[in-house]
């Protein structure tokens, strides 16, 4: 029976407050409306950035909302207007769109697009489709959209900007970890860094995001590439996916950014930071070598906390930077990355611990609290 036009009834995960567990309810997905797509999700990866959204201490949260911004699934319809997608087509939703017409997109300077709309704070885009409605419902109540994505939900609704066409043999419990973490850490070393060849990078926290880091400086050509962890359960993988060497701060009296600067004739060509601490952030920098030391921001920091930088540290040549989606183009890149993928070029394997029913969203943010997992993906 066709669901074309028809409203939906589906589980999804609600988050009804900031604190709480989610709670897995029926809810009803409405059809697409101009120049919108509503996609069955078949599997979606759980990223640090879910759980930033629900956490008390971030006061921008709207609720309830369905959260999820690392999925893959199959266009199930799509709205007047929309002609670059048919039901069938695999996809992968973009908490990056690309609009292809706003100043941001017209740059080869930026990822951005103003069509994210809370481009001042992208974290907080805790929101409603573009023409200010939500297609989902829940016990008569409206219920917010996340980054105009919204992947823990058996079926979403994404407008036309935020979706790209992919390889229709593409693995979708594989290639949805291209909707965040992966191309985040990649793209990192690759995009924003411009990790060199022969170079000497630092990665610190071994999450999927700076698991996939390290991949990029491997795949930059980096001669030598320092893993940083306080979990050493992380060592094994690391240096199978490219580190040579790990190090876990509790194992030194030094300041670990000490050691990186002795170990390292001077001082790393590259750090990148991927668990967002502010002292981790701090540390980053000052393990870079003087004069033309890079250090790359990935994590994100809640609570308005700022990086404490000498400014003659800058003087001396170092630089300090940051990446959002790993500077891909998000259009442009994903279908290449899958391509890539499916050409064994990396491996998005490695990365995923635990492959888990959607139902079992709440453990699989507990194995991410307790470090017991790089990627945990749900599948419907």
């Amino acid at each position: 029976m066709s669901t074309v036009g028809k409203v939906i009834k589906c589980k999804a995960a609600i988050a009804w407050e900031a604190g709480n567990p989610f709670s897995i309810e029926e809810v009803e997905v409405a059809p697409p409306k101009e120049h919108e797509i509503r996609v069955k999700i078949v599997a979606t990866g759980v990223c640090r950035s879910d759980a930033h959204a629900v956490s008390p201490s971030f006061k921008e949260g709207l609720f309830p909302v369905i959260l999820g911004h690392e999925g893959a699934g199959i266009v199930e319809s799509t709205g007047p207007g929309v002609t670059r997608f048919k039901p069938g087509d695999k996809v992968i939703p973009l908490y990056v769109p690309q609009c292809g017409q706003c100043k941001f997109c017209l740059s080869p300077k930026t990822n951005l697009c103003e069509k994210i709309s809370k481009i001042k704070t992208p974290i907080s885009d805790q929101d409603l489709m573009p023409d200010g409605t939500s297609r989902f419902t829940c016990k008569g109540k409206q219920i917010y959209h996340f980054m105009g994505t919204s992947t823990f939900s058996e079926y979403t609704v994404v407008a036309e900007t935020s979706l790209v066409k992919i390889d229709a043999a593409a693995p979708l419990d594989k290639v949805c970890l291209i909707g965040c973490g992966f191309s985040t850490g990649y793209g990192a070393s690759l995009n924003t860094a411009k990790v060199e060849p022969g170079s000497t990078c630092a990665v610190f926290g071994l999450g999927g995001v700076g698991l996939s880091a390290v991949m990029g400086c491997k795949a930059a050509g980096a001669s030598r590439i320092f893993a940083i962890d306080i979990n050493k359960d992380k060592f094994s993988l690391a240096k199978e996916l490219g580190a040579t060497d790990c190090l876990n701060p509790q194992d030194f009296k030094k300041p670990i950014q000490e050691v990186i600067t002795e170990m390292s004739n001077g001082g790393v060509d590259f750090a990148i930071e991927c668990i967002g601490n502010v002292a981790v952030m701090k540390a980053a920098l000052e393990c870079t070598t003087v004069g033309w030391g890079t250090c790359t921001i990935v994590g994100v920091a809640l609570g308005g906390q700022s990086i404490p930088v000498s400014p003659m540290q800058l003087i001396m040549g170092k630089k300090i930077n940051a990446t959002f989606f790993g500077g891909w183009k998000s259009v442009d890149s994903i279908p290449k990355l899958v391509s890539d993928y499916m050409a064994k070029k990396f491996s998005l394997d490695a990365l995923v611990t635990y492959t888990l029913p959607f139902d079992k969203i709440n453990d699989a943010f507990d194995l991410m609290y307790e470090g017991k997992s790089n990627r945990t993906v749900l599948v419907f």
